[in-house]
């Protein structure tokens, strides 16, 4: 059976993480140990807090070099959740400016919800905007749950597989190569989320 990561880096609700996987019928561990994330079939990176002290923890674990090898050279397939997804940006902006893993051509700002209460913190339904394997076999506007007050911005459309609107319109989910990001959690989002989870894990 393949072997799924959950990375700890110290941030995240990583065992609800882990919960939903194993209800998507895979074994996933929860580690901070490099030589795991070689050995596993994929990696999980999740995530709840700022993006400074993401990259802070990360880097406190030696993991931002070593990850990078094994996330662009080595092609290992990576989902990013909430702040995980944040993180693969080039740079955030959350308490400062902050350089991020720079995996994705995508920047990290403040949601301009004009009027709307911050965090945005609920259900949404959102727009699937490019084809992208962690929607199919879904025939209905899938419903998310979310959690954030930062969002990813693209810098090239094509990344883009769907958006939220929560003041203007957000990117919910983006993908490229062996590259996937929710800024929503998908563990927390009922059936629609297994089964977005479940169609990652069937790519390995």
């Amino acid at each position: 059976m393949s072997k799924i990561v959950v990375i700890d880096y110290g941030l995240g609700n990583i065992r609800s993480v882990r919960g939903a996987l194993i209800q998507c019928g895979r074994e996933a561990s929860i580690s901070d140990d490099i030589n795991e994330m070689r050995a596993a079939d994929a990696l999980v990176l999740p995530g709840v807090g700022a993006f400074g002290d993401g990259m802070s923890q990360l880097r406190a674990r030696n993991l931002v070099e070593p990850l990078t090898d094994l996330v662009m050279n080595e092609k290992k397939p990576i989902l990013g959740i909430c702040l995980g997804a944040q993180l693969m940006a080039h740079t955030g902006s959350e308490f400062g400016d902050h350089e991020g893993l720079g995996w994705i051509e995508a920047d990290v700002r403040r949601i301009d919800a004009g009027n709307l209460p911050l965090p945005h913190v609920g259900w949404n339904d959102i727009e699937l905007t490019n084809p992208s394997l962690l929607y199919k076999g879904m025939d209905h506007t899938p419903l998310v749950y979310f959690v954030h007050t930062y969002h990813i911005d693209c810098r090239e459309e094509s990344l883009v597989t769907s958006r939220s609107h929560y003041g203007h319109d957000l990117v919910a989910s983006y993908e490229i190569e062996n590259i996937y990001g929710t800024q929503f959690h998908p563990e927390k989002s009922q059936a629609d989320g297994l089964k977005i989870l479940e169609n990652f894990l069937n790519l390995i």
